[in-house]
């Protein structure tokens, strides 16, 4: 429930179009419902400006399932992340609406179809393909939120000019998120070429030497680009959330 939601419930309340006690029963949950194995955080949206979003990993099904339809029941959207292609198929028999991105292990669900205008541009820059999942995570969970996203995959350091020929397109991000592996150098290219925020993303690809991520993180916890900002290995979530939050300043 955000602060459009609850507004507009007040408001139908004292013009008597919604009882006190119906108003009541809408806000039973609020701010927090109880489930046994989780506790949902309807008050979010209200107090941080997005919706709580889904952890699939390491739930069942069937707990997925209910902390989706208690999230449903005061948000239009619902977003699970880290969620296996086996677990999706049988979580859509109970959300035939929703989308599951297999690449980004992301799966949405709305209540209309229609996405409402995107706020913004955050550019989602990958090294290489190899890093894709990770930058498609950020992707889907950053158009969630709402933003504009113009993504540029495969633009590594290995060769520099395919990154160069987008300048121009580059001008149009108001925030970057630069997602790579292997010695993590592409934020600091990228954080050298703009004037605005770069979130980098380390990844864990890689050979043997970048110790699953480590590498890249620390290239990039040590890049000479002033503008670079880092998050943790393989978090294109948490990416996309800061890069929403900075994108989106002036409306949350």
């Amino acid at each position: 429930m955000n602060a459009d939601i609850l507004k507009t419930l007040l408001e139908q309340v004292r013009r008597g179009e919604v009882s006190v006690d119906q108003g009541l029963e809408r806000l039973r949950v609020y701010p927090f419902e109880e489930l046994g194995f989780a506790t949902v955080d309807h008050h979010r949206p209200f107090r941080q400006g997005f919706p709580e979003v889904v952890f699939g990993q390491g739930k069942t099904v069937p707990q997925i399932a209910s902390i989706v339809k208690s999230l449903a029941s005061t948000n239009d959207r619902v977003l699970v992340t880290r969620l296996s292609s086996e677990k999706s198929s049988e979580l859509v028999k109970e959300f035939p609406d929703a989308e599951y991105n297999p690449t980004a292990r992301t799966f949405a669900w709305a209540r209309e179809p229609t996405r409402p205008d995107p706020v913004g541009s955050v550019m989602i820059i990958s090294a290489g393909t190899s890093d894709m999942p990770v930058a498609e995570e950020a992707v889907s969970v950053a158009r969630f939120f709402g933003n504009g996203v113009i993504p540029l995959f495969d633009v590594g350091v290995s060769g520099v000019h395919r990154l160069l020929a987008k300048r121009e397109l580059m001008e149009k991000a108001r925030v970057f998120i630069v997602v790579a592996g292997m010695e993590g150098a592409l934020p600091s290219v990228v954080g050298g070429l703009v004037r605005r925020p770069v979130i980098a993303v380390p990844t864990s690809v890689g050979y043997g030497a970048s110790f699953g991520g480590l590498a890249a993180l620390l290239g990039m916890l040590n890049s000479c680009a002033s503008n670079v900002a880092v998050v943790n290995i393989d978090n294109g979530f948490g990416a996309a959330y800061l890069a929403s939050l900075i994108n989106q300043m002036d409306r949350i």
